[in-house]
């Protein structure tokens, strides 16, 4: 069985669609006998099945690396290379029409994963009226997929809200080994040039405008001394104040995780978050969250393991963090850790999308669990 992913949102600096597909990868080379193609955009043109296949593109300037072929038939005349049996696609444009039309001809199942808002983030910038056509779009295109997989509750919610009525609930997941507490390694105040006794929370991501950067900022010029901020994403020290400090995106996962770890605890101030991967990354490191209690989150963070505050309001966010360091910390960790074990790790994830394959299929989930059979088996334990 060969499953081909096809994106636009995959590059060298990308975040968590990247991190989804390597790790999805990787799992079912090493548990199925499936083959798994990602097709994505890149510097040059190279057909690899059961690899990293990539069409030719340009560069999109102020982007995280992110290239843009165009002509939907080397996207169509890739994908009939690959022969696929299935094929996933995880963004709302051109790949999707391409990825559409060979699997029309083939007759092979066609799922989406919604990664992204594309009306919300149109709407932000353009207005409500361009967003309600685009939720039209995505309506009129995803009636054609056979499943859209949204990874939270909030998202299954709102596409059922504009009409896409054949969603499932397909969380992500974190590589627990990856992100563990014994990453906690680094002297990070030591490194920053801190006070010993500075209160230190780290910020991963994009430092595009759905993050509320502005309002971290803000949180922070409102607390001073002790308490910093690392903001790891953008260009080496872009921060406007003294205690907010910024440094480049590690492209690593066993890096990033090393910071996560190291810090006291992830601040997150986003409010459009379909899922949010690097809080359950942090989480996974044992550290607890303080973020806004919007889209996403509260799916993810509760009391247990963290704070969360209003949306797009600085005080309230400050407050927040202030109260996070009146409670035990590593307590809080602890259970986050045990959140990501029991809910969220890539192999209850992808067992769980494995599933969802099969009821789309010809055959019975048994037959794509079964060492036996050329349908996304899962390799018996003595498999090599």
């Amino acid at each position: 069985m060969h499953l081909v992913d096809v994106t636009l949102f995959y590059s060298p600096t990308s975040g968590g669609v990247k991190r989804y597909l390597n790790a999805k990868h990787q799992w079912l080379t090493t548990h199925t006998s499936a083959l798994h193609t990602i097709l994505v955009p890149g510097e040059q043109t190279l057909l690899q099945p059961g690899g990293v296949s990539t069409l030719a593109g340009g560069k999109v300037p102020g982007t995280f690396n992110y290239r843009l072929p165009l002509n939907t038939s080397r996207w169509i005349d890739l994908l009939d290379a690959l022969e696929p049996d299935a094929i996933e696609v995880g963004d709302a444009f051109h790949t999707a029409w391409a990825a559409w039309r060979v699997a029309q001809r083939r007759g092979i199942p066609l799922v989406a994963f919604y990664h992204s808002n594309l009306p919300q983030l149109v709407g932000r910038r353009y207005g409500a009226t361009l967003e309600r056509e685009v939720a039209r779009y995505v309506r009129w295109l995803y009636s054609r997929f056979d499943c859209v997989f949204a990874p939270s509750r909030f998202m299954c919610d709102y596409l059922d809200s504009i009409g896409v009525a054949n969603t499932a609930l397909q969380p992500l997941g974190v590589d627990s080994d990856v992100f563990h507490p014994a990453r906690r390694t680094r002297d990070l105040r030591a490194e920053l040039g801190l006070p010993r006794e500075s209160r230190l929370l780290v910020y991963a991501g994009r430092f595009s405008d759905e993050k509320n950067i502005g309002v971290l900022q803000d949180a922070f010029d409102r607390l001073g001394d002790p308490y910093y901020l690392l903001l790891i994403g953008g260009a080496e020290r872009r921060a406007r104040s003294r205690n907010v400090l910024a440094i480049p995106y590690r492209r690593d996962s066993a890096e990033l995780a090393t910071w996560l770890a190291s810090a006291d605890a992830l601040v997150h101030a986003g409010t459009e978050e379909t899922f949010g991967l690097v809080i359950l990354e942090a989480m996974a490191c044992a550290r607890p969250v303080v973020a806004t209690r919007a889209s996403a989150v509260p799916e993810l963070v509760s009391d247990d393991v963290g704070v969360l505050a209003r949306p797009h309001d600085a005080g309230s966010l400050a407050e927040a963090i202030v109260s996070l360091y009146e409670r035990d910390l590593d307590a809080l960790g602890r259970a986050a850790r045990r959140r990501v074990l029991e809910r969220f790790t890539w192999a209850r994830a992808l067992s769980a999308q494995l599933a969802t394959y099969a009821s789309l299929s010809d055959t019975s989930q048994a037959s794509w669990t079964s060492s036996n059979t050329v349908s996304f088996p899962l390799r018996s334990p003595t498999a090599t």
